[in-house]
């Protein structure tokens, strides 16, 4: 998305990539009529390009002399954001009982990514025909929605005058929290710590998936068992008691809720007997955890910019031993990478247009070194329009510039964190930025570099660094702070971890599509991390 400048340590969240599965929706507008004596009886088709050829996922129901259906059916898929994800909606009026499609009249179809559309939450389309052309009037409109129930709750425990179980001292309690199983048998969901000598425990808060406590319906009935601990593992029962999360949640911070721990055999036995003690719910509250793709559908905009490596060491670009060397096929390391991150991050911006950035060369018409200048040698807008733009911008400035040195990062990786700086006035999770620089080499000004990424690294922004050709990348390894925490040379530490970096040789021989899932595995997590710390919530979220 364009931009302009205006006057003014969590560990891994979740798996290494952002798998999760993603409802759609599919409604028809005036569909051709196939049919003569009745309208149309439409269903639809999801095919998956899979290795270069269409694969069907699954179809709808059919619609019955129906021109605007709305079909009940959902589709179900498997999102990744590192992958493109190539999806095609085909609708066709049925005629007969076959599956063949062949057997049934064309209807008309759009094809898209998945990262479309989850980008744009909900899409309207023209259908098209076999030849490229629109399909009447046809239109298809494609909703998507994640399937999962990201709420989590909070609970804060204690109790008063337990019974005494331990013979010379007082008892060591714990809880045990339960749901009904599929088999009718109370499943173990949570297990507190344990209270070491005490009749009136306070158990430190503690949070789960709402899923796993009640299977997210608060009105089903939960048990929980209270414990003394025994070093044996023979611990000794002290009561129990049944509530719902519903009845729970009436607890507030000056208002516990009170909830008798019965012993069922002793309360047989004594007539008298009232209880073996009170468990009180402190507090208890209800949240949502956020995925990144609630961010995306909450309409979050990835920022992207790329940075161009263009010092004298990579060779005269009209030499085919240079890095820039634009082979016959009309592509090298710089292209490649560009178009691997691009082609993915490019359906999450709604504009589409990127800065793209040099550095490192000197620039007509006085030759002075710049470290960061527009390759469409227009500084005011050096937005390209789309991946395309960007290759057009680049293949264009190479024979106008100098390529010379030294190899600084620093300047670039400051210009976009002015942007990201301005965008944490934000109150909502809108806007994320991703630099994506592309480097031959060792960098020359460490310090700062270092100093920069430990900025930004309080910033909505995350720096993809693809290092080409054969050189030594050890200190790219260094600022990828996988292995250890990245310190700015005052020895202040990044509060997370921004940094990705990848050598394109490792890719030279694979799929292009294994460098993107490389390049990107981090950026989900890295996305939720930043808006997480920053109690910021996806634009459009609902209370929990």
């Amino acid at each position: 998305m364009a931009y302009t400048v205006t006057p003014t340590p969590a560990g891994p969240i979740g798996s290494q990539y952002c798998v999760c599965k993603v409802e759609l929706s599919v409604c028809g507008q005036n569909l051709l009529d196939r049919d003569v004596t009745s309208k149309s009886d439409p269903f639809c088709v999801l095919f998956m390009e899979v290795n270069g050829k269409w694969v069907e996922l699954d179809r709808t129901e059919t619609a019955v002399n129906n021109l605007n259906p709305a079909f009940a059916k959902k589709f179900i898929i498997d999102y990744h954001f590192e992958e493109v994800q190539k999806l095609k909606f085909a609708l066709f009026d049925q005629d007969k009982s076959s599956m063949q499609l062949y057997e049934h009249d064309f209807l008309g179809e759009f094809s898209c990514t998945l990262g479309m559309i989850v980008s744009s939450k909900k899409i309207t389309r023209t259908l098209l025909l076999g030849n490229g052309k629109p399909a009447g009037k046809g239109m298809i409109t494609i909703a998507a929605q994640e399937l999962s129930d990201n709420r989590v709750i909070t609970l804060s425990m204690a109790g008063r005058k337990l019974d005494k179980k331990d013979l010379f001292g007082k008892s060591d309690p714990f809880l045990e929290f339960y749901k009904p199983g599929d088999d009718g048998k109370w499943m173990l969901v949570h297990r507190t710590e344990v209270i070491k000598y005490t009749l009136d425990p306070v158990w430190k808060p503690f949070t789960v998936p709402l899923v796993s406590l009640c299977d997210g319906d608060v009105e089903k009935m939960i048990k929980v068992m209270c414990y003394d601990y025994d070093s044996d593992g023979g611990h000794d029962f002290i009561g129990e008691f049944q509530t719902s999360v519903a009845r729970m949640c009436e607890a507030q911070d000056a208002f516990p809720l009170e909830l008798e721990c019965i012993n069922p055999k002793k309360q047989k036995k004594k007539k008298n007997y009232k209880n073996s003690g009170i468990i009180i719910v402190k507090s208890c509250k209800i949240t949502r955890d956020f995925s990144f793709l609630d961010y995306i559908l909450g309409g979050c905009q990835l920022m992207f910019t790329v940075g161009i490596d263009f010092t004298a060491s990579n060779g005269n670009p009209r030499d085919p031993s240079s890095l820039h060397y634009i082979n016959p096929m009309g592509t090298n390391e710089y292209l490649s990478a560009i178009w691997a991150v691009g082609q993915i991050i490019q359906d999450y911006d709604s504009d589409k247009m990127f800065p793209a950035l040099g550095f490192g060369a000197q620039l007509p018409p006085d030759w002075k070194v710049s470290h960061e200048f527009a390759i469409n040698f227009n500084p005011t807008n050096p937005f390209c329009s789309g991946v395309e733009g960007i290759v057009q911008a680049y293949s264009a400035c190479l024979p106008h510039i100098r390529f010379y040195g030294p190899t600084n990062f620093s300047p670039i990786v400051n210009h976009v964190a002015r942007f990201a700086a301005q965008a944490t006035q934000q109150e909502a999770a809108s806007q994320y930025f991703i630099l994506l620089i592309i480097t031959d080499g060792v960098i020359s000004d460490m310090d700062e570099t270092r100093h920069a990424v430990v900025q930004a690294s309080k910033l909505p922004m995350s720096i993809i660094i693809v290092g080409v050709g054969n050189a030594d990348f050890a200190a790219m390894e260094f600022l990828d702070g996988d292995s250890r925490v990245l310190r700015s040379y005052t020895g202040e530490e990044a509060v997370r971890d921004i940094v990705q970096f990848v050598p394109f040789r490792d890719f030279r021989n694979a799929p292009k599509e294994t460098l993107a899932k490389a390049v990107l595995a981090e950026l989900p997590q890295q996305v939720v991390q930043y808006f997480k710390h920053q109690n910021l919530p996806p634009i459009n979220s609902e209370p929990a």
